[in-house]
């Protein structure tokens, strides 16, 4: 399969484009003019004694789509915890470009600077439509009864459009979100992400639990998110990361042990002892 996957993501990337029409919200404050868009440097977390993040030094650079796999326990998720505000670190500092300090903000204030999260169990509304759970996401709408109310603009509409068009959900558009196959609301809650326009995706587990159809349509997502957006994806699945990826990081007890291609990664004999068991 990981052939197919690959030759299928290549036939992706390659093309002149893909949805266009994707462009994160501008944030004057957000200075990418070095070319990375996420520093993490020399930070270390505790909890009771033991330490999930131990000297952890990452960097991703704008508009990389980056993969992170790890042994369980290796740190992936308390990483993206202390990215998005939920966990603040004993020390160390992270940045989002040169000049937004991520340590210094709440978890809203996260949000709005232009980072968006996606966990592994996809929450979206259940009880309302594809439709509206798009409309609900939008970026710049922050009450729900007057944005229900409300009329859409064209450009609004154009917008839901175009990320039903994205996501594959063209034709369940009214369809209730609970109704939804596993794999359609993993790729609803990215459109909902996709909807609040943000510059830094942070995706855990996409694949989990998904069938090989729907691993190649999530592929094919993500990809299309690459250059407009920066994208870090946690993930278990080899051939899913090694069809996407063209960076690879590899986390154990809290800190990098090796970064590179898979064919790389996957030759490091550190990995192969603590992530592949041999």
């Amino acid at each position: 399969m990981s052939n197919l996957i690959t030759d299928y993501v290549a036939s992706i990337r390659n093309r002149n484009s893909v949805f266009e029409f994707i462009e994160p919200q501008d944030n004057p404050k957000l200075d990418v003019r070095k070319g990375c868009i996420l520093y993490i440097e020399d930070v270390n977390v505790s909890f009771d004694g033991f330490k999930a993040i131990n000297d952890l030094n990452l960097y991703v650079n704008d508009g990389e789509l980056r993969c992170i796999i790890g042994p369980n326990g290796a740190g992936k998720t308390t990483m993206m915890d202390i990215i998005t505000g939920k966990t603040k670190p004993d020390s160390g500092s992270v940045y989002f470009g040169q000049r937004i300090d991520l340590l210094n903000l709440s978890e809203p204030e996260i949000a709005q600077a232009g980072i968006g999260r996606k966990f592994q169990k996809p929450t979206v509304f259940e009880e309302q439509s594809v439709f509206s759970n798009l409309e609900l996401a939008m970026a710049g709408k922050k009450k729900v009864l007057p944005l229900l109310l409300a009329k859409l603009s064209a450009d609004e509409l154009q917008g839901i459009e175009e990320t039903l068009e994205l996501i594959g959900l063209k034709e369940q558009r009214l369809l209730r979100a609970g109704a939804l196959s596993h794999g359609q609301k993993q790729w609803l809650e990215i459109g909902m992400l996709i909807m609040q326009k943000p510059k830094l995706l942070l995706v855990d587990e996409p694949v989990a639990g998904m069938t090989h159809q729907e691993m190649d349509r999530t592929a094919e997502l993500l990809i299309s998110l690459e250059g407009k957006h920066s994208v870090v994806v946690v993930e278990h699945d080899m051939d899913f990361v090694r069809s996407i990826a063209r960076t690879v990081t590899v986390l154990h007890q809290g800190s990098v042990l090796a970064e590179g291609t898979m064919d790389e990664v996957q030759a490091n004999q550190e990995v192969r002892e603590v992530y592949l068991g041999e």
